[in-house]
């Protein structure tokens, strides 16, 4: 993985702003703390930071190669898992590679196919192709988001990065936000709406979007989309394919140079990555995988079972351990470091988000980066097979919003009235879930508890899993690990999206039908554990240090958040809480949580100088 700018303008010459390149470079030099390159022309610079996974010596980026007179740079932050398939093809056409990089199979892609290239591509990416003959600049993200990419069009001049940040370090664009951007952070973040940048002018190129840039302008194509058919195999013959779209997708992401690891929380599907991993390091790396797993000082003194986290983990994790004889390792983390941690997450991820859901995981894949550069997580499964309790729950299925994030009055409360009647929260989240359910591609004559099935499902795919990819890829490139998630195989999405809900609910079970393809692979005990989400802190020493650090900013005359929020309904909550509460966004913030975002609203008012424009 790694990270990638550039600056186009196709009528200027820009080639002698060199320092605000290397400065938009900077900051991705943790995304890619190995190496570094940049390419100049009159009309494009681009940059890539790297962090190298594949061939070392022999994927060095940016990549240039030339066909037909024709000069074609690639810079590219991904994994391609079909690489050796499309060098095959490649080698046919008449193609040779100078090295082993998937980097380098990617841009002969491109040079063979063109745009159409990224129909070809099983991977995470995101990636920039400029064709110096055409003067174009081609861009692309894979189908589920799982890497970032920005971009901004402003007086002629397109400005791309793998975060925010890198475009902010261009003087051309500003730290601002308008109204519709205060409604992101306020109404819906964590999560944000597909192609939102927060910032004013600021956009995100969208999962399995591509857009190509040249004298005619900028152009955003979809290259890619769920279809939805009648589902015709046999019950035997979706038990074999779910099984074995998983088992490839994990074998597939096993590749690597470098030292790789899993992570293994003890649930279905961090095991089931961690068995298959395990079993495939023993077979053809004669070795034992290694995992690691995250909890927090005196978490169960402290554990409190609930809806959404029924049971911890520890021994779970103890027997898929033992089971699969992996060296296993456990990360402690302790309330101060992951309070102090909420200002590094808000740095990573360049927004407020998730709290110390946050900070938690950059702690996490601190310790990790010291033993492996490549990870991989269990994200995707409940999104596609239908884990949620809003999956399950009547009051949750058939609630007119998004169901992770039904409370939204919750948030509400501490918001300020003039924020409220400019933002205008609930008409904001009402426009964007309908807009979403209006793109839902349901089949003709399906009954309306299958429809509803249908959108819930969509609204997981392309909200809420595209809000903890986000969180997983800051959290883990911010300290330079690659994180890979199996389970966001596109194949395999695709084929499970149209599988009948009473199949994915097999013998009654949330992920049934998973559970069922991985039958003689994990221990029975796993197999059929009941769902538990990442854990979180239960101390409640942490409610008590986010409870203090906001105080300290009410108290501070000079802090920004002050007119954006109530501080005596704030004030209320901080004296009258002694609960954790229910979650306002997904199975983990409740209230503690919601000090804890307010603190990072906060910190990223400061850090990013943002400036209010209504």
């Amino acid at each position: 993985m790694c990270g990638i700018a550039g600056w186009i303008n196709l009528k200027e010459n820009i080639s002698s702003n060199i320092h605000i390149l290397e400065r938009m470079s900077e900051t991705l030099k943790n995304r890619g703390p190995d190496d570094s390159g940049i390419f100049l022309s009159e009309h494009a610079l681009i940059a890539h930071r790297r962090l190298s996974v594949v061939d070392p010596e022999g994927g060095a980026q940016p990549m240039i190669r030339e066909k037909n007179g024709n000069t074609y740079v690639i810079a590219y932050n991904g994994e391609l898992y079909n690489t050796e398939d499309l060098r095959v093809i490649l080698k046919e056409r008449g193609y040779s590679f100078q090295s082993h990089s998937d980097t380098e199979v990617l841009l002969t892609s491109y040079i063979e196919w063109g745009p159409e290239c990224v129909k070809y591509l099983n991977g995470i990416f995101a990636f920039a192709v400029w064709n110096d003959k055409e003067q174009s600049l081609f861009l692309a993200r894979d189908r589920f988001g799982v890497k970032p990419l920005f971009y901004s069009l402003t007086s002629g001049n397109l400005i791309f990065g793998s975060e925010v940040k890198t475009l902010l370090a261009n003087p051309i664009i500003k730290p601002v936000v308008k109204r519709e951007g205060l409604a992101e952070i306020f109404a819906l973040c964590p999560s944000r709406t597909p192609g939102h940048g927060i910032y004013d002018g600021v956009h995100e190129v969208k999962p399995a979007h591509s857009i190509l840039f040249n004298f005619n302008g900028l152009k955003e194509n979809c290259y890619w989309k769920l279809e939805s058919h009648p589902h015709t195999d046999s019950f035997d013959e979706t038990i074999e394919k779910v099984g074995w779209w998983v088992k490839d997708a994990v074998k597939r992401q096993l590749v690597s140079d470098v030292p790789l690891c899993t992570f293994l929380s003890g649930g279905l599907d961090s095991s089931i990555i961690t068995a298959i991993a395990s079993m495939e390091f023993e077979k053809s790396k004669n070795t034992r995988l290694d995992t690691f797993s995250v909890d927090y000082r005196d978490n169960e003194k402290y554990f409190e079972a609930s809806l959404f986290q029924p049971n911890s983990d520890g021994p779970y994790i103890k027997k898929m351990s033992e089971s699969f004889n992996t060296l296993h390792h456990q990360v402690i983390i302790d309330t101060p470091e992951l309070a102090d941690a909420l200002k590094d997450a808000v740095l990573a991820r360049d927004f407020p988000g998730m709290a110390d859901v946050d900070s938690s995981l950059l702690l996490f894949c601190r310790e990790i980066k010291k033993a492996a550069t490549v990870a991989l997580s269990g994200e995707c499964a409940d999104e596609i097979f239908g884990g949620y309790p809003w999956f399950h729950k009547e009051e949750l299925f058939n609630a007119p919003t998004f169901p992770w994030a039904r409370n939204l009055d919750v948030r509400l409360q501490v918001l300020s009235s003039d924020l409220i009647e400019l933002i205008k929260p609930h008409q904001y989240v009402k426009e964007r879930y309908l807009e979403t359910l209006s793109q839902v591609p349901c089949l003709p004559g399906e009954k309306p508890v299958e429809k509803r099935r249908r959108e819930i499902f969509y609204l997981n795919i392309y909200w809420f899993m595209a809000t903890l990819l986000d969180r997983k890829d800051r959290m883990s490139m911010a300290n330079g690990l690659e994180v890979r998630v199996p389970f966001c195989d596109h194949r395999l999405v695709q084929y499970v999206w149209n599988i009948p809900w009473d199949l994915k609910m097999l013998e009654g079970r949330e992920k049934g039908l998973l559970r069922k393809a991985m039958e003689g692979i994990l221990p029975h005990d796993i197999l059929w554990r009941k769902k538990s989400p990442y854990p979180k802190t239960f101390n409640p020493s942490y409610t008590a240090a986010v409870k203090e650090w906001l105080l300290s900013l009410i108290k501070d005359g000079n802090s920004p958040i002050l007119p954006l929020i109530n501080k005596k309904a704030v004030l209320d909550l901080i004296d009258k809480t002694h609960s954790t509460g229910s979650p306002w966004f997904g199975q983990l913030m409740a209230l503690p949580q919601l000090f804890a975002f307010l603190i990072q609203v906060d910190v990223w008012l400061r850090e990013y100088n943002v400036e209010i424009d209504i």
